[in-house]
C-alpha cells in the first residue's frame, strides 16, 4: 500500500471514530429512589453536561429502585442498546463486580459513580470523598457537643447507610475515625437497609426507649436517615432534640436545620459529580485516558471535597452560593426562621 493510500485509510478511520463518538450511546444507571437527589439533581446534571459535550449522543437513564436484580437487567439492556459507556451507581457494590466483568468482555467502559466497586476495578470512579464526609459530619457534631458543655463519656447513636453500599462503608469509616478519637461513646449503631428513612426511624424509636436521655447526639449518615431519627424523637416527645447530623443538603434537611431540628448536613451539589462523569465518559468514548486525582480500590478516581453546613453558615453555603433558593426552601412554617437568618 502506498503512503497516499495509507494516509487516506488512516484519515477515514479517524473520521469514522469521530463520527462514532459524536453519536455514541451512554447509560446513566442510578440505584434507588429513597433519596430524591438522583431524579432531581444527578440525572438532570448529567443530561445537561452530555448535551453540551455531545449534542448528538444518546443518554439512557434508568433507576433500579434498590433492586439488585432489576439493576442487572437494566445493565444488560443498555449494553444491548449499544451503550459504549455505562455510568453505574450500584445498588450492591459487591454484585456490581460481575457487571463490570460483563461490560469489559464486550469492550464497554464502566464509570463507578458515587459508590465504588471494591471487588473489580472500573475504568474510572467519580464521587465526593465519602470517608471525608463521614469524618466531617461526625467531627462537627463532636465539636458542637464539646462547645455546648456535654460531658466526656456521654453517648451518641450512629446510623449508617446501606450495608450493600461501599460508599456507605466509607462514610461509616469516617464517622468511626472521628468518634473513636473523641471523648464520647457510641451507645448503639445501625446499618440502614437500602438507606430507607422508615427503617432508620423504626430503629431510632427503639433506641430512644432503650437509652432515653443518655442520647446526647445522633450521627446519621445522610439526610434521609437523619429525618427518620428526628421523626422518631418527635414522636417520642423528646424535647429538646439532641443534635443530629446529615449529608446531601436535601430541601427537607435544609428546612430542618433552619428550624433547629437538624444540626448539620453536607453540601455536595450532585451536578458537580454528574458533570465530571459526563466529561470522563466523553474522554473514554473518544479513546482517551481521563485524568485522575487519586486511586481508590485500584480504580483511577476523581474525588470532590464538600462543605459541612450548619445553621451558622447555611445562608452563605447554600443560598448565597446559589445551591438552593429561598423560594424553594423558605416555605410555609419555615419562612419566619429563614427571615431570622437573613435568608430572603
Amino acid at each position: 500500500m502506498t503512503f497516499k493510500l495509507m494516509l487516506t485509510a488512516t484519515v477515514a478511520a479517524l473520521s469514522a471514530t469521530v463520527a462514532a463518538a459524536e453519536t455514541a450511546t451512554v447509560a446513566f444507571l442510578m440505584p434507588d429512589q429513597a433519596s430524591t437527589r438522583y431524579e432531581q439533581h444527578d440525572y438532570p446534571g448529567f443530561q445537561a453536561a452530555m448535551s453540551e459535550l455531545c449534542p448528538d449522543c444518546t443518554v439512557i437513564y434508568q433507576n433500579a429502585n434498590a433492586d439488585v436484580a432489576l439493576q442487572q437487567q437494566q445493565f444488560n439492556s443498555v449494553i444491548a442498546q449499544g451503550a459504549k459507556v455505562v455510568v453505574l451507581d450500584p445498588v450492591d457494590s459487591s454484585a456490581a463486580a460481575a457487571l463490570v466483568q460483563i461490560a469489559h468482555s464486550q469492550d464497554v467502559k464502566v464509570i463507578a459513580y458515587d459508590r465504588p466497586i471494591p471487588d473489580m476495578p472500573a475504568d474510572f470512579y467519580v464521587s465526593f470523598d465519602n470517608e471525608g464526609i463521614g469524618r466531617a459530619i461526625a467531627q462537627s457534631l463532636v465539636d458542637h457537643l464539646t462547645a455546648t458543655g456535654v460531658a466526656d463519656g456521654e453517648g451518641v447513636l450512629q446510623i449508617n447507610g446501606s450495608p450493600t453500599d461501599a460508599a456507605a462503608g466509607l462514610i461509616r469509616d469516617g464517622i468511626d475515625s472521628a468518634l473513636d478519637n473523641s471523648a464520647y461513646k457510641t451507645l448503639s449503631e445501625f446499618d440502614t437497609p437500602d438507606w430507607a428513612p422508615p427503617k432508620a426511624q423504626e430503629w431510632a424509636a427503639g433506641q430512644i426507649t432503650r437509652f432515653g436521655a443518655e442520647i446526647k447526639g445522633i450521627v446519621a449518615a445522610n439526610d434521609g436517615t437523619a429525618g427518620g431519627a428526628i421523626a422518631a424523637m418527635k414522636a417520642a416527645g423528646v424535647d429538646p432534640l439532641p443534635p443530629v447530623t446529615g449529608n446531601d443538603a436535601t430541601i427537607a434537611a435544609l428546612q430542618l436545620i433552619i428550624a433547629g431540628d437538624q444540626y448539620n448536613t453536607i453540601s455536595k451539589p450532585s451536578e458537580i459529580v454528574a458533570e465530571a462523569a459526563a466529561k470522563v465518559a466523553m474522554t473514554l468514548i473518544e479513546g482517551g485516558t481521563p485524568e485522575a486525582t487519586s486511586t481508590l480500590y485500584d480504580t483511577p478516581s476523581q474525588l470532590f471535597v464538600p462543605a459541612v453546613v450548619t445553621k451558622e453558615n447555611i445562608k452563605a453555603e447554600i443560598f448565597d452560593a446559589g445551591i438552593q433558593t429561598a423560594a424553594e426552601v423558605c416555605t410555609g412554617e419555615y419562612a419566619a426562621a429563614c427571615a431570622e437568618l437573613g435568608i430572603q
